[in-house]
């Protein structure tokens, strides 16, 4: 099952994007995953259109919440179901605009509390590879 980042607006902190690239290569070494960063909601909606028969999952603090147990599950039984692709998109400094939060109407959140974009991206991106990590019996989650 292939993941994608679907982000709006670029990842600017140094620091942030270091920590996300070493994670997204982690992710890679078991799991194909493809970070894409768009200019605007308009570039978000072309691009969740390319890829009609994914699931799609928007970030939102409303969303629903998991521990990373129940994360990694809710990631086996996607994989277990046969889904071929997942999308997290991932809003920029704005938030979402309402054309992509009305396409989009699954909805994860990682914490009740408010983080900045780029933060949330790397929580993401760690989350995730938790998540392969406990499916795969690596003792990284401990």
């Amino acid at each position: 099952m292939k993941i994608r980042l679907l982000m709006l607006g670029k990842t600017r902190r140094p620091e942030l994007c270091a920590v996300l690239s070493d994670y997204l290569k982690r992710i890679g070494r078991s799991n194909p995953i493809e970070l894409t960063e768009v200019r605007d909601a308009a570039a978000a909606l072309r691009k969740l259109a390319a890829h009609p028969a994914s699931s799609v999952l928007l970030l939102d603090t409303g969303g629903t919440a998991y521990d990373s147990v129940a994360f990694a599950n809710w990631l086996r039984e996607q994989r277990d179901r046969g889904t071929r692709e997942l999308v997290f998109v991932c809003g920029d400094a704005e938030g979402f605009p309402a054309e992509v939060r009305e396409k989009v109407r699954q909805k994860l959140s990682l914490s009740c509390m408010t983080y900045s974009h780029e933060l949330a991206r790397v929580m993401l991106a760690e989350q995730i590879y938790r998540a392969l990590a406990i499916l795969s019996g690596s003792p990284y989650p401990k």
